[in-house]
C-alpha cells in the first residue's frame, strides 16, 4: 500500500516508518519536520491547516499532543486528526490506523476526552479502522534509571504496588501497528501490551538492583502529595488562568501515579492483567539492561517526570 504516516519524528513514529517499509509498503511522512528515514518520502506541511492533496491507500497516525494540556490536546488529538480523517476520505483511502492510549478507558483528563472524541468520529466514518491502545512505553518507565545509576533512590508512590502495567517497546508496537493494515483480526479497538507479567514500580526497582549489582533504595511518597498539588494548583487556576496548564499537568501526574495501564474490567471495577493482550518479544528489563550498560539511551521528552525528582 501507499501509506501516509503522521507523527513520524517521534520515537514510535520512526519505528513505525521502518516497520511499514519492512512490510513492503510505500511510506509518505507528512508533518512540519521532514524525517530522515531511508526509503520514506517526506512531505512538509502543518497538520493543523496545511493539507496538500495526496494520494494514499491508508493512513497511520502516531500523532499525539506533546503536553496533554487542554488546548494542545484538543488541537492535536482531536482537530488535527479530524483534518487527517477528511484527507483520508478525500484521497479515497480505505483504512485508518490510530495510535491512541489505554488510559482513555477511564477518561478524567482533557487529552483523554479529546482522544475519545476523535475515536468516535473515526468509528462513525465508514472507513476500516484500527484504534490501537498501548499500555505504556519503555521511555515512560525509564525516567529514574539515570538517577538510580547515580546512587539516588527510586521514587514510588504509596507502597509501590499501587499500579502496574505490561509495557510495550517502540519496535514491537510499530510492528503491531503495521500489521493492522493487512490483518483482518486487527480491526476495531485494540488494547495491547508487551510480553510477560504486569510490572509494578517496586518490580522496576528490584530489576535495577539486579542489573546494577547493588541494593537500590526506595523512597516512598504519599499519594496525598499529588492530591494536595492538584487541589492547590486547581484553586490557583480559578483565580488566574496562567495556572490552568500547571493544574492539568498535576492531574496528569496523579493519574499515572494512581492508575494502572492495563485493561479495565468495567463489571468488576478493577484492572485485569490477564485480560490485557501481549505482543512482541522485547521486555522492559531487557531495555533497562541496555540502559545500565550504556548501549542505548531513553529519549524521555515529555516523559521526563522523575529524572530530577
Amino acid at each position: 500500500m501507499r501509506v501516509l504516516l503522521l507523527g513520524s519524528t517521534g520515537t514510535i513514529g520512526v519505528a513505525t516508518a521502518h516497520a511499514l517499509r519492512a512490510a513492503g509498503h510505500d511510506v509518505v511522512a507528512f508533518g512540519r519536520r521532514a524525517p530522515e528515514i531511508a526509503g520514506v518520502e517526506a512531505v512538509a506541511g502543518d497538520v493543523m491547516c496545511d493539507w496538500p492533496k495526496l494520494r494514499f491507500d491508508a493512513l497511520v497516525s502516531c500523532l499525539a499532543s506533546r503536553t496533554g494540556a487542554p488546548a494542545d490536546a484538543w488541537a492535536i488529538d482531536h482537530s488535527a486528526h479530524l483534518r487527517a480523517l477528511n484527507a483520508a476520505k478525500a484521497a479515497g483511502a480505505g483504512t485508518f490506523v490510530l495510535l491512541s492510549a489505554i488510559c482513555v478507558q477511564k477518561p478524567v483528563l482533557a487529552f483523554q476526552r479529546a482522544k475519545l472524541a476523535f475515536e468516535r468520529e473515526l468509528t462513525a466514518s465508514g472507513l476500516e479502522y484500527s484504534i490501537v491502545r498501548p499500555t505504556a512505553y519503555f521511555k515512560s518507565l525509564s525516567g529514574q534509571v539515570a538517577r538510580v545509576k547515580a546512587g539516588r533512590a527510586f521514587l514510588v508512590f504509596g507502597d509501590g504496588k499501587l499500579t502496574s502495567t505490561k509495557p510495550i517497546s517502540d519496535d514491537d508496537l510499530a510492528a503491531f501497528l503495521a500489521g493492522c493494515l493487512t490483518d483482518p483480526a486487527r480491526r476495531g479497538v485494540l488494547p495491547i501490551g508487551g510480553p510477560g507479567p504486569a510490572i509494578t514500580p517496586v518490580n522496576q526497582a528490584a530489576a535495577l538492583s539486579r542489573l546494577l549489582g547493588r541494593e537500590v533504595k526506595i523512597r516512598h511518597a504519599p499519594v496525598a502529595i499529588m492530591h494536595a498539588a492538584v487541589a492547590g494548583l486547581g484553586g490557583l487556576a480559578r483565580v488566574s488562568p496562567r495556572f490552568a496548564a500547571k493544574a492539568e499537568f498535576a492531574r496528569i501526574g496523579r493519574y499515572y501515579a494512581t492508575e494502572s495501564m492495563l485493561v479495565w474490567d468495567d463489571v468488576k471495577q478493577t484492572y485485569d492483567a490477564d485480560a490485557t493482550p501481549e505482543f512482541g518479544t522485547d521486555t522492559l528489563f531487557d531495555f533497562y539492561a541496555r540502559l545500565t550498560r550504556g548501549e542505548t539511551r531513553a529519549n524521555l521528552g515529555e516523559h521526563a517526570v522523575f529524572k530530577d525528582a
